[in-house]
């Protein structure tokens, strides 16, 4: 299958059982401003567009959200534990991200979808969610053309400073994307 448009990569994930099993878990959070992020998404387009037919497994499933109301590293753990209870054998991540740049030492989010735009790569800065209708929404702060295109390379935040960029360099390094995706274009900085 080919993906161009957010349309195509809401029908490829439509038609992944598995995947549609994990939003709908993580949508029984009921959390504010949610959605299930990064090598979520980013590694199902980029199995699909190698033509993988088994799912390169996942070191976790990043769920995000953003709530002022409470920032306690605590209520993240309950909230993995309750997802954990509900789907089991799965490598659940909860984060609030209204504590998260306290964390990674930055001004603070806005939202989640901010929060995706300080991602380190612009392939991995992808979420999906459920909204209050029942249909799929993307979040896509960069779009989807260098996931599809197997670009992979600093978002903006990134470039814009030195010590993001030696993080995203050591990234590169530790995650060595291209020996289980070797058709990834991979930009240095």
């Amino acid at each position: 299958m080919k993906i161009k448009t957010e349309e195509d990569l809401i029908e490829l994930i439509k038609h992944d059982e598995w995947m549609m099993e994990i939003i709908k878990t993580a949508s029984t959070l009921h959390l504010r401003d949610w959605c299930v992020c990064a090598g979520f998404v980013r590694s199902k387009i980029w199995d699909t567009v190698h033509g993988y037919t088994v799912r390169t497994e996942l070191a976790d499933i990043d769920v995000i959200f953003h709530d002022e109301r409470f920032i306690d590293e605590g209520k993240e753990k309950k909230l993995e534990a309750h997802l954990t209870e509900v789907h089991g054998g799965v490598p659940w991540s909860v984060k609030n991200q209204a504590r998260m740049h306290l964390v990674n030492q930055l001004p603070p989010y806005l939202s989640s979808s901010d929060a995706i735009s300080k991602f380190p790569e612009t392939s991995t800065a992808l979420g999906v969610k459920i909204n209050d209708k029942g249909n799929l929404t993307i979040i896509a702060p960069y779009g989807l053309h260098d996931a599809v295109s197997l670009k992979l390379k600093p978002t903006p935040f990134f470039k814009s400073s030195k010590k993001l960029m030696q993080i995203y360099k050591k990234r590169l390094e530790t995650k060595n994307w291209k020996s289980t995706w070797p058709g990834l274009k991979v930009e240095n900085g």
